[in-house]
């Protein structure tokens, strides 16, 4: 779940990136909680995706 999660907010990222419509950094803020979440599972020792 979290790994399909991460995938569909970069690559939403890299859409916003292309498209040049990043809805004033919202994708980019989407990015930045994507990484979080899977810095935290790290921390946790779970996989990371």
């Amino acid at each position: 779940m979290l790994y399909t999660i991460a995938v569909v907010l970069i690559l939403l990222w890299l859409l916003g990136i292309v498209s040049s419509y990043t809805l004033h950094g919202f994708i980019h803020l989407l990015l930045v909680i994507a990484i979080i979440v899977v810095l935290v599972r790290i921390i946790k020792g779970h996989k990371p995706l």
